[in-house]
C-alpha cells in the first residue's frame, strides 16, 4: 500500500494543507507514481533454468522497487519480467485484466517450462485476481511479500479521507477488510502453490499506521491479514513493508520456494537487517 496514507497525526487529525502539499510533492518525486515501465532481464545462458518469473510491485511503487529481487532471481537462473502498472489510477480488476497478460506474453517469448510470480503488497491481490478464473497453463509457484490477503485495517480507517482516496485511487478503496468493496475477501482460497512472507516491524514513518492495525504488523498489513487459505507455506520475518523485498535472506527464501515449494525457515541470529533496520521498530501484538 502507498506510503502516502501516513499523512495524519497520531491523534488522527489531518495535517495542514501546506504541509500536505509539500509532503505530496516529495513523495511524487521519490516514488514516481506516474512511471509504469517494464524491465526484462535474462540469466547467462549457462545458468538458465528455462523458467520465467513475473515480478509485480505494490501500491504507489514502480517496477524499480523490485529491481534487487529481480537481480537475485536472474542470478538464480530465471528469466524475469518486472512489470510496472498504474497502481493508483485503475481498479484491481482493470490492472489484472490488462497488465498481467502483457507480462505473461513477455515471459512466453522465452518458451518457459514454468511461469512463476513474485509479488509485493497489492501485487499479490492483482495476481490473485488475474488468475482467479483461469490459471495460465504453465503456472508455477507464487511468492507473495506482505500481501493484504484479507484487506488492511489502514484502508478501513482512512478510506473516506479525501487524500487517501485521491492518492491511492480506486484500488485503495478495494483493500478494506470487509464489505462489498473488499476485493481480497471476494477472491477465496487458492488451489495453486503460494508461499507468503510478511514482516513484524514497521518503518519509522509508518508509526501512525501501525497504531491503527491490531496485532503484529509491518506498518501497512497485519501478519494475520497476510495469511491465505490454501497457501503452501508461511514465514514471518523481521522486516518492514516498504523494504521486505530488499532483504537478502527474504530473497534467498523466495528462490528456495520457487525451486522447492517451501521455505527453509532459516533466519540469521541476531535478527537480520535489510540495511534499513536503524529506522524500523518491532510492532506490538497487543
Amino acid at each position: 500500500m502507498s506510503i502516502c496514507i501516513l499523512l495524519m497525526r497520531y491523534n488522527r487529525e489531518p495535517v495542514s494543507l501546506q504541509a500536505l502539499a509539500v509532503f505530496m510533492v516529495i513523495l511524487l518525486l521519490l516514488v514516481g507514481c506516474g512511471n509504469v515501465g517494464l524491465s526484462v532481464r535474462v540469466p547467462a545462458t549457462e545458468d538458465a533454468l528455462g523458467e520465467c518469473v513475473v515480478l509485480v510491485h505494490g501500491m504507489g511503487r514502480t517496477y524499480r522497487s523490485m529491481e534487487r529481487m529481480q537481480q537475485k532471481l536472474v542470478g538464480a537462473g530465471y528469466h524475469t519480467v518486472n512489470m510496472g502498472y498504474p497502481s493508483t489510477e485503475r481498479t484491481i480488476e482493470a490492472i489484472a485484466d490488462e497488465y498481467v497478460p502483457q507480462a505473461l506474453e513477455q515471459c512466453r517469448r522465452f518458451s518457459p517450462t514454468a511461469v512463476h510470480f513474485v509479488t509485493h503488497s497489492l501485487g499479490g491481490i492483482v495476481v490473485r485476481q488475474a488468475i482467479k478464473e483461469s490459471h495460465p497453463p504453465e503456472l508455477g509457484r507464487i511468492v507473495m511479500l506482505s500481501p493484504p490477503n484479507h484487506g488492511s485495517a489502514v484502508a478501513d480507517s482512512l478510506k473516506d479521507w479525501w487524500f487517501y482516496e485521491w492518492f491511492n485511487g480506486p484500488a485503495g478503496q478495494q483493500l478494506t477488510t470487509s464489505g462489498p468493496a473488499s476485493l481480497p475477501r471476494q477472491l477465496g482460497p487458492v488451489d495453486y502453490a503460494v508461499g507468503v512472507i510478511t514482516g513484524d516491524r514497521y518503518y519509522f514513518f509508518d508509526f501512525w499506521l501501525s497504531a491503527i492495525i491490531p496485532g503484529l504488523d509491518d506498518g501497512k498489513v497485519s501478519v494475520a491479514s497476510a495469511r491465505l487459505e490454501g497457501m503452501s507455506d508461511f514465514l514471518v520475518v523481521h522486516e518492514t513493508h516498504p523494504f521486505i523485498m530488499d532483504a537478502e535472506y527474504v530473497q534467498n527464501e523466495t528462490v528456495n520456494f520457487l525451486k522447492t515449494g517451501s521455505f527453509r525457515h532459516q533466519k540469521p541470529v541476531p535478527p537480520p537487517v535489510s540495511g534499513k533496520d536503524w529506522f524500523s521498530f518491532p510492532s506490538s501484538s497487543d
